[in-house]
């Protein structure tokens, strides 16, 4: 199987960047991942890393998928997703919905064990590990990776999990996918501006899909599906993936407008993902079964 080390990584998806792998269609890929301080935050003592140079939000890759072309949609099967022993949450002092309540730049480790993160004495959570930035290379101009656009990049959606399926837009030859910065477990926002920040494998398995139309970023997980938007503000994160998510279930279904609002209404749940990168994100989620009762079928 093709691996990819933590050692390609990067703080940009671009296009120019040099692919670290290649791999057919079809085939599956590991990709090893640093934390999203780079690895640099080990002790509470150090909060601001135990090196100067440190990359923000790390991603490894990209991976070059061979035949992928302008214009496809890359799907993305995420397989399994293996952690390191130990997390770390570090408050800002700038960001999230606690900018200007802390005094100090608070780090606290966290021991991961048997998919637990014990929190203190008293209280132990299951981990729900997800892939908090994953996308494709950008058509134009590179993306930081702590931004999320339309290509993917730090979306921070805690549905990214083991199990689900992600499609992503192709906007130039191979795609170029890089993901990282994982998480042991994270709420919906992620308010303080960090989830149980960690490292680890995660293993997908990529396939070029052509001729085929869906709302990129889009996201199917634990029977629902799912329309991924980021913009200046909440609102219109909101309203673009609610209206992309229409327009998707009144193709899939073939019912009029009027038919598809009354089901939205419904079945139709609007999430935060996050609330503290440039680019704010929303979802839209609607039941795939519904979809698969008018003969719907995702590819």
């Amino acid at each position: 199987m093709i691996r990819i080390s933590r050692d390609h990584v990067t703080d940009i998806l671009d296009k120019h960047n040099p692919p670290a792998a290649r791999c057919a269609s079809g085939e599956e890929v590991v990709f090893e991942t640093r934390d999203c301080y780079d690895d640099t935050v080990t002790s509470p003592e150090r909060p601001l890393g135990d090196r100067p140079n440190g990359l923000a939000n790390p991603c490894t890759g990209p991976l070059y998928v061979e035949g992928a072309k302008k214009g496809d949609i890359l799907k993305v099967e995420i397989l399994d997703i293996k952690l390191r022993d130990w997390g770390v949450m570090r408050a800002s002092l700038t960001a999230g919905a606690f900018r200007g309540y802390y005094k100090e730049r608070a780090v606290k480790i966290f021991e991961i064990k048997d998919n637990k993160v014990k929190i203190d004495d008293k209280l132990t959570l299951e981990c729900d590990t997800m892939i908090g930035v994953i996308g494709t290379a950008p058509e134009f101009h590179g993306v930081m990776t702590d931004t999320p656009e339309a290509h993917g990049g730090n979306m921070d959606c805690k549905k990214i999990v083991t199990g689900s399926t992600l499609y992503l837009p192709v906007n130039v030859d191979g795609a170029l996918l890089s993901l990282g910065d994982l998480h042991a477990r994270m709420g919906d926002g992620e308010v303080m501006i960090c989830g149980m920040e960690t490292a680890g494998e995660v293993t997908v398995r990529v396939t070029v899909l052509r001729d085929v139309s869906l709302p990129t970023p889009f996201l199917s997980c634990r029977g629902r599906v799912m329309t991924l938007c980021s913009a200046q503000t909440l609102d219109e994160a909101g309203l673009s993936a609610v209206r992309r998510m229409e327009d998707f279930v009144r193709t899939a279904t073939g019912l009029d407008a009027l038919s598809v609002g009354r089901l939205m209404s419904l079945l139709c749940d609007m999430a935060v993902c996050q609330i503290v990168d440039p680019l704010l994100t929303m979802r839209a989620e609607f039941p795939l079964d519904v979809l698969e009762t008018y003969g719907y079928q995702l590819p």
